[in-house]
């Protein structure tokens, strides 16, 4: 559902989706972004001026870091796991992050292409502490596309 010319997104709600699966509990996604190299082209003008021209190059892969809440579900130490022992066929998966508006309905999705888990950093664990527990896993990506 597209928002009207004046609204824009809030972004309290959000999850990532792997194989069908939806992870709603995602607290935080940072790096997502699209990035090509620039190439430039250094030449003379007609009129003997010398120019730099730039020209898009070779799109680059990327990297994505998802924070949520520590919790008993393990699908992102299985994930990693599978990368760990060098299982590549069954670790990169295609996936999205999806933005939600305030009623629950996707409005912007971000499709990750060949996807698998680089690290999985759990949060300071220290007595005492009244923080809550978390679990940062860093996704590397060969392309992104936005739907």
């Amino acid at each position: 559902m597209p928002l009207p010319d004046l609204d824009s997104s809030v972004g309290h709600s959000f999850g990532l989706e792997i194989d069908a699966v939806l992870i709603r509990q995602i607290t935080e996604v940072t790096g997502l972004k699209m990035e090509q190299d620039v190439i430039e082209l250094k030449q003379n003008t007609a009129d003997g001026k010398y120019a730099i021209k730039k020209l898009p190059g070779r799109p680059k892969a990327g990297e994505v870091t998802l924070t949520r809440g520590l919790t008993e579900d393990n699908s992102f130490e299985s994930w990693i796991t599978d990368s760990r022992f060098g299982r590549m066929s069954s670790a990169r998966r295609n996936g999205s992050i999806i933005v939600y508006d305030y009623e629950g309905i996707p409005i912007k999705r971000y499709k990750l292409v060949n996807a698998w888990p680089k690290s999985l950093e759990i949060s300071t664990l220290k007595a005492g502490d009244t923080s809550v527990l978390t679990e940062k896993l860093v996704i590397t990506y060969e392309s992104m596309e936005v739907e």
